[in-house]
């Protein structure tokens, strides 16, 4: 069965587009600060990275910035919206990436639908939709709520919105793992999650390993392109709000 968006665009097979309401439980504002280590196109780059996250009366925002050495910033992303019975519940999400135009995804929620500034897709809107920013964070709260649930093998299904389409996303949870955060941390148990694209796909594989002792914060987040170009943020320092 498909199910098609009432103005028309894009289908979407309704197994392909969970829409799963789970017990969530979001963790307090922070500032976190995070080291960059990349590779790109035979290069290996090195530079930081600021992640502000807010959520306070029913609302929550998200920006994210990175930058490195001689080329400056590299990306600029913002997620803003709502907190529902779902949990996060974007309005709008920005992606600016270097020397690229920035793009939006548009949350439409008394339409219906999630449109974008580039391209005519459009997908419906069914609730638990979320965008390459607040997916992180969405599955943070949920693994503070779920904990025991929050197992080795585990699989969670989302469906998330990028800059001009929208996918389901798939993590599985592989287990407890040590890292190696900044000087202020130290070593932290962190639990180690993982997205895999199916296998004809050309997106980046997601590895985020979340730390329960220190509110279940991104501690590490591993972005992998199918040439093995790669850029991992470690977590330096965090400054709750």
């Amino acid at each position: 069965m498909v199910l098609m968006s009432a103005l028309g665009g894009h289908a979407v097979a309704a197994e392909e587009h969970p829409a799963i309401k789970r017990p969530f439980d979001l963790p307090p504002s922070a500032d976190l600060v995070y080291s960059i280590s990349a590779r790109q196109h035979g290069f290996n780059l090195n530079g930081d990275a600021t992640l502000n996250w807010r959520a306070n009366d029913g609302k929550y925002s998200i920006t994210a910035e990175s930058r490195v050495a001689l080329l400056g910033k590299l990306t600029e992303n913002r997620s803003t919206g709502i907190v529902d019975n779902w949990g996060l519940a974007p309005t709008t999400y920005y992606d600016k990436r270097f020397r690229k135009d920035p793009t939006t995804a548009t949350f439409d929620r008394g339409e219906k639908v999630i449109t974008f500034s580039d391209g005519d897709k459009r997908y419906p809107l069914k609730g638990g939709e979320q965008d390459r920013v607040s997916i992180s964070w969405q599955l943070v709260a949920i693994a503070r709520a779920a904990k025991d649930k929050f197992k080795p093998g585990s699989e969670w299904r989302f469906f998330v919105v990028g800059p001009r389409d929208a996918d389901p996303w798939t993590f599985r949870v592989v287990g407890r793992e040590k890292v190696q955060a900044g000087a202020s941390l130290g070593e932290v148990d962190a639990v180690h999650v993982m997205r895999a694209p199916p296998p004809d796909s050309k997106d980046q594989t997601l590895d985020i390993w979340l730390a329960p002792g220190h509110e279940w914060y991104p501690v590490k987040l591993r972005f992998t392109d199918n040439d093995r170009d790669y850029v991992e943020q470690t977590l330096e320092k965090i400054v709750k709000k």
